[in-house]
């Protein structure tokens, strides 16, 4: 990025220079869906007069200084001895800075939709986070320092680190080397019970004498691995399930190759979530379970739920939605990527068969974080030589998986372009015009506050085009943070309405909502317990007679395929 000083010129020749650099920043940085042009745009004047008098006032502090007092940098990037102790370096950050912010501040000024402010947005802070100093040897002191101290041994190690990563096609977020499935991660104790060309259901053995009646069903997104729910003992959901008394039931779905690329939307509900309902009825010998679904797992839940409705079936006593995108009004910065053109290309690429590589998604989800969750490892792994720390959740996250081809091209333009689900009658799934209005069991509906994937804003949507008795709870964190928060670690706080109310946005609700300490999990422990029915005794064994019986010990080989 430009370090020259723009400060004193006109309001003109101070836009242009930004501009200059801002086009940049939207031609060279491409992501998936992301236009190829350069669109002219135009400004509101008044805020690019106060950003330019902001940039002139901080400016001239910063030039007054010069090298000799460089202002300290809040910025974690720019903290360190090596930082402190070279003045040039300090002060190319602290430009650095001073002209991101400036570029940044007029992607919120442009005249226009925001939809086009957002995609504009997203490209400059992509553009503005790659061009940072500590991202380049020959700028990051700090880098420099370690490779002094250690004689060349850290570049050399950053070098191998590089090689490495290559090698596995992604950059290391955490020492993967540390974790393997079965063993020190998925652990709950279990058995596949069924399995078919899409998912292994797993039964997990009960830990308590009784359980209730009405078996419980997980079912996690297909986008990603089930064991983010049963990661360790001490944070699994999936335990936790099973500790309150619950006979747990968990999808694993099938990492798909180009022999399951033909595979639809209507292919996963009839034959993976209808089915799996269907098998948990059996094997539990009941006329309705209680189910669960997270992310997409939960959009796929509510649309199973509403085909079995439309064939006047309800074997679902209650259903729990965790950060779950069902009205797809606002979808957060996803929305960037989601246009005609865009869908349009997915449907020729890959709408009659093919694959979307779990490679492609994990990075496009890592660049919505692009300093935490990619350069930060990059200078971390390559410039300073250092291997990552070992971390469950991050090797969870690098673990990817495909998705076949006709689903994700359905799903992007009947939910995320189009929003027909929430629209009666409109979507045709499985032969069923589904309507959301006839789902009338009791939901529970969980959203994290800080979520970037399903803003807040959407999950609490959903208890507008939901019917029936509904109870919404909001935690702190993000999307899997805010999930995976068990309460023995008493962290965080939850949000609850005590008088249930469910006003029509979410800012209504929060108005009346009390802030909790520690986890939301116990307030849902109690509510799942009144919709489980009576206590039986545990099952002596897995499955149901010889029809369902143990397969394979739990993790199964599913989840073990990698992309």
């Amino acid at each position: 990025m430009s370090t020259k000083a723009p400060w004193g010129q006109s309001a003109e020749q101070f836009q242009q220079f930004f501009a200059d650099q801002w086009g940049k920043a939207v031609s060279s940085f491409q992501m998936p869906g992301m236009p190829t042009e350069t669109a002219k745009v135009q400004f509101e004047s008044e805020k690019i007069q106060a950003i330019q008098q902001a940039y002139v006032q901080e400016a001239a502090k910063l030039w007054a200084n010069g090298l000799a007092q460089p202002a300290p940098l809040a910025d974690r990037r720019f903290t360190g001895e090596g930082w402190e102790a070279n003045p040039l370096a300090s002060f190319t950050a602290a430009t650095y800075l001073l002209n991101a912010k400036a570029l940044t501040g007029m992607a919120d000024a442009v005249q226009g939709d925001e939809k086009t402010r957002q995609r504009i947005r997203f490209a400059v802070e992509q553009w503005v986070a790659a061009m940072s100093p500590s991202n380049f040897l020959a700028l990051n002191a700090q880098a420099q320092r370690k490779a002094i101290e250690t004689k060349g041994e850290s570049l050399a190690k950053g070098i191998q680190n590089l090689l490495h990563d290559m090698g596995q096609g992604h950059v290391s977020m955490t020492d993967e080397s540390v974790f393997e499935v079965g063993k020190n991660v998925a652990t709950t104790e279990g058995a596949i019970v069924f399995e078919n060309a899409l998912f292994q259901l797993i039964e997990y053995k009960p830990l308590t004498a009784k359980v209730h009646e009405r078996p419980f069903l997980l079912v996690p997104p297909c986008i990603n691995k089930y064991y983010i729910l049963d990661l360790q003992p001490e944070n699994s959901l999936i335990r936790y399930a099973v500790s309150q008394g619950h006979r747990t039931f968990v999808v694993s779905w099938r990492n798909p190759d180009a022999a399951l690329g033909h595979l639809s939307w209507d292919d996963y509900i009839e034959d993976a979530m209808i089915r799996a309902i269907g098998v948990v009825q059996e094997i539990g010998n009941t006329d309705q379970i209680n189910a669960l679904g997270f992310c997409v797992g939960g959009t796929m839940l509510s649309a199973a739920l509403a085909v079995l409705a439309a064939r006047g079936e309800k074997p679902v006593a209650s259903a729990t939605f965790l950060t779950t995108l069902i009205d797809f009004t606002h979808t957060g910065v996803l929305d960037v990527f989601i246009e005609e053109a865009f869908v349009q290309l997915r449907e020729l690429q890959m709408g009659k068969g093919g694959l979307l590589k779990g490679q492609e998604l994990a990075s496009t989800f890592s660049f919505l974080r692009p300093n935490d969750l990619v350069w930060n490892y990059v200078v971390g792994n390559y410039l300073k030589g250092e291997t990552p720390p070992a971390f469950d959740l991050l090797y969870w996250n690098s673990d990817a998986t495909n998705l076949p081809g006709p689903w994700y091209a359905w799903y992007l333009r009947n939910l995320y372009l189009e929003n027909n689900m929430v629209k009666p009658g409109k979507l045709q799934v499985c032969g069923a015009a589904i309507d959301l209005g006839m789902l009338d069991l009791p939901i529970y509906i969980y959203g994290s506050r800080e979520d970037h994937i399903v803003p807040i804003t959407a999950s609490y949507a959903s208890t507008q085009v939901l019917p029936g008795d509904k109870r919404f709870v909001m935690g702190a964190s993000g999307h899997i943070a805010g999930v995976i928060n068990p309460p023995a670690k008493n962290k965080r706080s939850h949000w609850i309405r005590e008088d249930g109310a469910l006003p029509a946005t979410h800012s209504e609700w929060l108005a009346g909502a009390q802030e909790l300490p520690g986890s939301w999990w116990t307030d849902w422990s109690q509510w799942l317990q009144a919709h489980a029915g009576k206590q039986v005794a545990a099952p002596k064994r897995y499955g149901k007679g010889s029809k369902y019986k143990a397969l394979e010990p739990a993790p199964g080989r599913y989840v073990l395929e990698k992309a």
